[in-house]
């Protein structure tokens, strides 16, 4: 037998015995966690037996205790239904609970409490009406439970005269609490309402209250998992032609080019206006002139026979007095008659 084939034997029975080792290691520690496994100390907790909605009062057909691991109760469970059942009155559930679902203390009312929009509430919550219609509400298909997106319609009036309309995103994920008279969020039917109970805080209310009386309200469904806040900007009725940005910067454009002339337009006014205040005061001054008197003046030559008289006449003013105006950079020469 040569070497080779010698050293090739050793090694396969030293790596079968290790596999060996290895497995039986293994299958040691899944044991080991089995046992520990069947030996976590169990607790009970109290679940709905039947399906329950809202205002449904809570009895002990209706519950039932099921074990639960002692590390993993959910927050405000019950433990037994005795507990679940303690204090003077029935409780009612506040919202939809499944069958075998844990009955929490946040889904169900305390003690002889009833069943009301008060008692789901939020803390610094507060529950708003919008009236709505057919159209503002969505056809019909909010629910108690859905967020939704509360927008403003508003017409003003702007500074030529005009009615402007606009719409605003008012509040961004509202929780609906109730649709009329019906808060309970296990119904599924579509139903026409004529108002919807939100729930904002005392800010969001006030502003609500404003809306109500400064224009229309209206509901926009949003994704069940929708909540996060989105950004959003007016809405204009010229939002809705759909120009181009060339459209935009040719519109632009021309507004500039009309404002160019319109100041031109001015300016040329305001330079004729001056000329004819210069050409009054010009005339003014002629007017003045012309009632002079001419002054006579008589010289005497010593020593000469004859006398020397001297006079002055005073030329008879032009009845044309011409005027100059300056279009752009042209001027124009315009006779007008004098004013006396």
């Amino acid at each position: 037998m040569r070497a080779n084939t010698l050293i090739m034997i050793v090694l396969a029975g030293i790596f079968g015995v290790l596999a060996v080792v290895l497995v039986n290691i293994w299958l040691a520690g899944q044991r080991n966690a089995l046992a520990q496994s069947n030996g976590v100390q169990a607790s009970t907790v109290v679940v709905a037996a039947v399906p329950l909605k809202f205002g449904d009062a809570l009895s002990a057909d209706k519950l039932r205790e099921i074990a639960w691991p002692a590390g993993a109760v959910p927050a405000g469970a019950f433990g037994t239904v005795k507990e679940a059942m303690a204090g003077n009155g029935a409780r009612q559930a506040l919202q939809s609970i499944s069958a075998n679902e844990p009955i929490l203390a946040a889904k169900i009312t305390g003690p002889g409490q009833r069943a009301t929009l008060s008692a789901v509430l939020g803390e610094g919550m507060k529950a708003v009406s919008i009236r709505v219609n057919d159209v503002l509400g969505v056809a019909g298909f909010v629910f108690p439970g859905d967020r939704v997106d509360v927008l403003l319609t508003r017409d003003v009036r702007g500074d030529d005269g005009a009615n402007k309309s606009f719409v605003d995103v008012l509040l961004q994920s509202v929780k609906v609490l109730a649709v009329d008279q019906v808060a309970d969020e296990s119904k599924d039917a579509p139903q026409v309402v004529k108002a919807v109970t939100v729930e904002v805080s005392t800010k969001d209310a006030q502003k609500l209250t404003l809306a109500a009386g400064a224009g229309q309200l209206s509901l926009a469904l949003r994704q069940a998992a929708g909540s996060k806040g989105e950004t959003n900007e007016r809405v204009t009725l010229a939002d809705l032609t759909a120009e181009t940005p060339d459209d935009v910067a040719k519109r632009q454009a021309e507004l500039d080019r009309q404002a160019a002339e319109e100041a031109a337009r001015k300016q040329a006014d305001q330079r004729i206006d001056g000329l004819a205040k210069a050409v009054e005061r010009v005339g003014s001054q002629i007017d003045q002139m012309s009632k002079a008197k001419p002054v006579t003046v008589v010289t005497a030559a010593p020593q000469q026979p004859a006398k020397e008289v001297i006079k002055y006449v005073q030329p008879e003013p032009p009845k044309l007095a011409t005027i100059g105006v300056f279009r752009g950079v042209k001027l124009e020469s315009y006779e007008v008659p004098r004013q006396d």
